[in-house]
């Protein structure tokens, strides 16, 4: 596959067959995906496979603590979670996550976490990033940029095997139980969790804004970017 086709068709995939993955794969995939970049090319990421059917249901409950708050908080028409954001009317959100919870029925993605055929918690360990916006009083992000690009080399590796998947981040609202389910002292972060198989089915077109719509020259006000 052309990197340019990979890069277009390489979508979030959350339904798999239930083929199995066996451990070999999941190595050859992070064979490859070692190579992302990182700061200073420390390469401070950590992976776990979870393959204990405990873990994988432990795993998922503290997923869905935070899968139905985020379903409560965007139902009130809110960003779920955003860095800027009305806090009073997240807060008032947030108590409809019980309801959330009862009327999941048999769910979806969240609710079979534990069935997905991988499940690769990513690990950043904070003594190796250069977090150089660490002492800002604002929201800081930097940090992410030597550990995110590893769960995408991932994905488009998975990609050039015929897997699919998603990283997934909504274990981070409960990260202290999800840190002590892997074993993983206080200097490890959990950054998310991909979740890897066979599609049931693979997009062929992605629908994104175009360029216009987000680049622009000169000034966050200047004209937009064209061909």
């Amino acid at each position: 596959m052309e990197l340019r086709d990979a890069l277009r068709t390489t979508g979030a995939v959350r339904e798999f067959d239930g083929t199995a993955v066996d451990r070999e794969t999941v190595y050859a995939l992070l064979e490859t995906a070692r190579f992302a970049p990182s700061g200073g090319n420390r390469q401070g990421w950590r992976a776990v496979l979870v393959e204990d059917r405990e873990k994988k249901r432990a795993l998922r409950d503290l997923y869905l603590s935070g899968w139905y708050e985020y379903l409560a908080v965007a139902s009130a028409g809110l960003v779920p979670f955003a860095p800027r954001t009305d806090r009073a009317a997240e807060t008032a959100a947030l108590r409809g996550a019980p309801a959330m919870a009862a009327a999941a029925g048999d769910g979806g993605f969240a609710e079979h976490l534990d069935e997905v055929p991988v499940l690769l918690a990513l690990l950043v360990d904070l003594r190796e990033v250069a977090a150089l916006d660490r002492d800002e009083d604002g929201y800081t992000f930097v940090g992410g940029a030597s550990v995110y690009p590893f769960a995408w080399s991932i994905l488009l590796a998975a990609h050039d095997q015929g897997l699919g998947g998603v990283l997934t981040t909504m274990v981070r609202r409960r990260h202290d139980e999800v840190r002590a389910l892997l074993g993983a002292d206080e200097d490890l972060a959990v950054a998310g969790v991909l979740a890897l198989g066979r599609p049931r089915t693979r997009a062929t077109t992605l629908r994104r804004q175009p360029v216009e719509s987000f680049a622009t020259i000169d000034s966050v006000d200047g004209p937009p970017l064209t061909r």
